[in-house]
């Protein structure tokens, strides 16, 4: 059970034995911090012997710098993908400068509540003077919550000495290159590990300002779920949020990006496009596309994608927003809350979704799970019978030419009359939806006193109706657009 809820992580141990060693750091932290865990690198920093004013020191950033940070988001995925890590890098620079890094306090969006460690203590009488050392070293560097607690992570964490083969390449100390201004672009939908790998390797590559185009409106109608995606100003908080926490010294700047291009194509101050391996093309289209306009080409910086060890047979094998939104269909989105006013028994669920979803199908599941149903439609269709209140008051509305010769309601005559026609549309549900819905409450009622314990209400107009106060959940089945003029097609041929 984790005992804090933010926390940051002081890695100490050398650059080129990290990723032999991250895992079962990260493993550990994950016991201790359950929400958001900060990295600050420090390879070397000593904490024993007299307490002497730690100072922060400049990390290059170099080809090896850029794949430990991969490595460590590849790692976290894997085995804390719930916690939410955020490598700083305010002291890796990319280019010459005399200020030393955290020359001020560096604010956090989330100050952590207690500092962890990879540093070895080897005299146990020093832990405490350790400790009061490493609290003023962060300290001097961020913003923290009052009360700020030190831990040494458990013994063992090192994990194995051997150094990566990769790690042992003289390549690795090429420095990365930079770029006063760099432009990128995605959905960002579910901000994961793949996305902060790409937002983190475009700030070093930033000298200045970075572009960010973020995918909405017609640009989002081609991804797979599109109805799980966020909105498009949660998706720019979550990433304006953590690049300020990475680093606040680039200046960022946001836009909508409504079209395949943005400003891209016509931003005269960009030097440099960060692309993965899918979107490689997308940039040499921008490239086009500049040339046109009599600009400069963008030098393309591409990033790898990182594969998902957890995903399943038939889920992608990089790690993506989709699978991600994939993986949220049958669980709840959020969680249910106390409705006072709502009996506890029967449990009731909301069912809705468009005509041809699937609603039918899951209805006769749950039934034969025991669940008792309720079908909305057919309880509207009671209020228009001779005798209930709604049926006077439609033929006040809209006159006894809408009767047949036995006094029931011909619905067919009354849709010609109300469909295409949003006013008398509006004015019929206004005299149907109350009374289905005391209907509807008065079954409800009945199966709590059979002793039903769970009722599902199936009603395509749910929301629209604004019966969500009748139900404890509310589940929708959601069918992509293209699958849905299918369904109507062949219903159409079969009438």
């Amino acid at each position: 059970m984790a005992m804090f809820r933010t926390g940051i992580l002081v890695l100490t141990s050398p650059l080129h034995l990290i990723p032999s060693r991250i895992a079962p750091v990260l493993a550990a932290a994950a016991k201790i911090v359950e929400q958001i865990l900060y990295v600050h690198l420090h390879p070397g920093l000593g904490l024993a012997g007299n307490y002497i004013q730690l100072a922060p020191a400049y990390i290059p950033a170099n080809r090896e710098v850029s794949q430990i940070l991969t490595h460590l988001y590849a790692k976290s995925s894997n085995v804390c993908g719930y916690l939410d890590v955020r490598v700083v890098l305010s002291n890796i620079k990319n280019h010459c400068t005399t200020q030393r890094p955290f020359s001020s306090v560096q604010t956090l969006s989330e100050p952590p509540e207690v500092v962890l460690t990879d540093y070895s203590v080897v005299d146990l009488n020093q832990s405490n003077l350790v400790m009061q050392c490493l609290e003023k070293y962060i300290l001097s560097c961020y913003t923290c919550k009052p009360n700020l607690r030190s831990m040494f992570l458990p013994c063992g964490v090192d994990g194995a000495e051997n150094l990566c083969p990769d790690m042992e390449d003289s390549s690795l100390r090429e420095s990365i290159p930079n770029y006063s201004d760099v432009v990128l672009g995605g959905t960002f939908d579910r901000l994961h590990c793949a996305h902060k790998i790409l937002l983190s390797m475009s700030c070093l590559l930033t000298r200045k300002r970075l572009l960010i185009g973020v995918s909405d409106g017609e640009l989002l109608n081609s991804k797979v779920l599109k109805e799980l995606i966020e909105p498009y100003q949660d998706r720019v908080e979550k990433v304006r949020k953590f690049l300020l926490d990475v680093n606040p010294a680039v200046q960022y700047e946001l836009v909508s990006l409504r079209e395949r291009y943005g400003p891209s194509i016509t931003d005269s101050k960009l030097k440099c496009i960060v692309v993965s391996d899918e979107t490689q093309k997308g940039g040499e289209a921008v490239n086009r596309k500049r040339q046109e306009n009599d600009l400069q080409e963008l030098v393309l910086h591409k990033i790898s994608l990182i594969k998902d060890v957890h995903h399943a047979h038939n889920e992608e094998e990089k790690i993506s927003s989709s699978t991600l939104r994939k993986r949220l269909l049958g669980s709840l989105l959020i969680p249910p809350k106390d409705y006072p006013r709502i009996p506890s028994i029967p449990y009731v669920i909301g069912l809705t979704g468009c005509m041809g979803s699937g609603k039918t199908s899951v209805v006769q599941h749950l039934q034969r799970m025991g669940a008792t149903t309720i079908n909305a439609d057919t309880v509207c269709h009671e209020s228009y019978k001779p005798g209930r209140l709604a049926y006077q008051k439609i033929i006040q509305e809209f006159g006894h030419d809408i009767l047949l010769k036995d006094g029931t309601i011909n619905r067919v005559a009354l849709e010609k009359i109300v469909f295409g026609d949003v006013e008398k549309l509006k004015c019929l549900t206004s005299i149907v939806w109350p009374e289905t819905a005391i209907l509807i409450k008065q079954m409800i009622s009945k199966a709590g006193a059979e002793g039903k314990s769970v009722c599902v209400l199936d009603a395509a107009l749910l929301l629209e109706a604004g019966w969500m106060d009748m139900v404890h959940e509310v589940w929708v089945i959601i069918v992509p657009e293209d699958e849905v003029s299918c369904i109507y097609v062949c219903l159409l041929c079969k009438h």
